[in-house]
């Protein structure tokens, strides 16, 4: 199972450990579209601060960001799953996993990134600001850079196994699965359930608490129709859009009687 999640907008501090080492990162072959990414990011930012600020879409009270990209290339690096905060990874708490839980955490969760492009859980980053919304001076748009080597290296490491995908649209645009990996793709919607509307906020919450579920359960479904069986096990209601021809991925909409 390939857990594909957005990032959080908040991120922990990036403490005192060692630098970042771009060829440590899960997913090598996105070393080169890291590298010309966070290139143009640290020399952005070590520039004109008011032009780093518009560019990335930053208001005054966060200038602090801009100096910490600025020293993205010295600062400490923290894995991933203590870096990223916010709504969503609260409700995962992989801290608080049993060891067998973090290590499947380590094997199957990917966090999509503006500027890593993804990353595993355990790999080691810094405390970054940089939106897959964010045009770049040089590169451009961040969803377009990334489109061609994710192509090049997801399907590889989505195996032949469900593809869970929890991303927000600006993160799906990276990189969409196609053909017999779209296939064992399933997507999650968050429904109030008296009024079969979309929540927001516990949109999040919610989804992070399922990724919680499986990892602690150790499920391992093999598609979307397991699924759908493995969550149901889990005391979830589930509802299932399964797609009408091969090679489209399934939409299951997770239904919430309490918006908390």
């Amino acid at each position: 199972m390939l857990v594909l999640l957005p990032p959080s907008e908040g991120k922990a501090s990036s403490g005192r450990g060692a630098p970042l080492k771009l060829e440590s990162l899960s997913l090598p072959g996105l070393t080169e579209a890291r590298e010309a990414v966070l290139g143009e990011l640290v020399e952005l930012c070590c520039g004109d601060e008011d032009k780093a600020r518009d560019v990335l879409g930053l208001s005054e009270g966060l200038r602090g960001e801009v100096a910490k990209n600025a020293g993205l290339r010295t600062a400490g690096a923290r894995p991933a799953g203590e870096i990223y905060t916010g709504v969503l990874y609260d409700a995962l708490d992989l801290a608080s996993l049993d060891a067998a839980a973090k290590r499947r955490a380590g094997r199957s969760l990917l966090v999509f990134s503006g500027l890593w492009g993804a990353v595993g859980v355990t790999d080691k980053i810094p405390s970054y600001r940089c939106s897959m919304g964010v045009k770049l001076p040089g590169l451009g748009a961040l969803g377009a850079h990334w489109r061609a080597p994710m192509a090049e290296v997801l399907p590889a490491a989505a195996g032949d196994g469900l593809v869970l995908d929890l991303r927000s649209s600006a993160y799906a645009a990276a990189w969409k699965p196609k053909g017999e990996v779209a296939g064992r793709t399933a997507t999650v919607r968050v429904l109030h359930a008296p009024t079969r509307k979309v929540v927001s906020h516990f949109n999040k919450a919610t989804k992070g608490r399922i990724v919680r579920s499986l990892l602690s359960a150790g499920a391992a479904p093999e598609g979307p129709a397991e699924l759908v069986e493995a969550l149901r096990d889990l005391g979830y209601e589930v509802e299932v859009d399964a797609p009408a021809k091969a090679g489209k991925a399934w939409t299951l909409d997770v239904l919430v009687a309490e918006i908390h």
